[in-house]
């Protein structure tokens, strides 16, 4: 028998590892460069192995939104928790998580699956789900016309900073920060 068949396996190691590797090859190469058999070398898995856990590209990026939007949900759920006052929890929450650069962890992968939300209608759809999810869990709370022009201009900002738009500087961000917090609880 051969060393493999003797050696403990680690699938979900293993899983993270390849969702790690597919992000890092889109980050550094494109999203292009993102093959089955780039990316098992690259982790050094076999393509079999690689395929046990993700059949085709799309599988692969689907699991990269899994992670990311299991790990979001974990965030958003701490961060209502701490927040005592109902009214906009969940859009503060959103604030926080996504309007700080420091807020989401991640977030280099995000900007892979940011793109990949783009050119993916199957992801693009995933997303609207998880947003509707949410709004529809928060809708006493969170469904003011100020909730929404908040989650709006974060949107927005998540994708200058993603884009690399110009920077603004800390002090207007700040501000910025402080009005869109202020019209949560308005």
């Amino acid at each position: 028998m051969s060393k493999a068949h003797h050696r403990k396996k680690h699938p979900e190691a293993v899983r993270q590892q390849l969702l790690e590797v597919a992000a890092k090859l889109s980050l550094e190469k494109g999203p292009g460069s993102v093959t089955l058999d780039a990316v098992s070398q690259a982790a050094g898995v076999s393509k079999g192995g690689l395929l046990h856990h993700f059949p085709n590209k799309l599988a692969l990026l689907d699991g990269l939104f899994t992670d990311l939007t299991d790990k979001l949900d974990r965030t958003i759920a701490d961060r209502m928790r701490e927040d005592p006052e109902p009214k906009g929890r969940f859009t503060r929450a959103y604030v926080s998580v996504f309007f700080l650069p420091e807020g989401i962890a991640d977030g280099e992968k995000w900007k892979v699956l940011t793109v990949a939300l783009i050119s993916e209608p199957h992801l693009r759809e995933r997303w609207r789900q998880w947003v509707e999810r949410y709004l529809a869990e928060n809708v006493g709370t969170d469904s003011a016309l100020d909730a929404v022009l908040v989650r709006y201009a974060v949107d927005g900002l998540w994708l200058a900073d993603l884009l690399g738009a110009p920077t603004m500087d800390a002090q207007t961000r700040a501000a910025m920060l402080h009005r869109l917090l202020a019209l949560t609880r308005a």
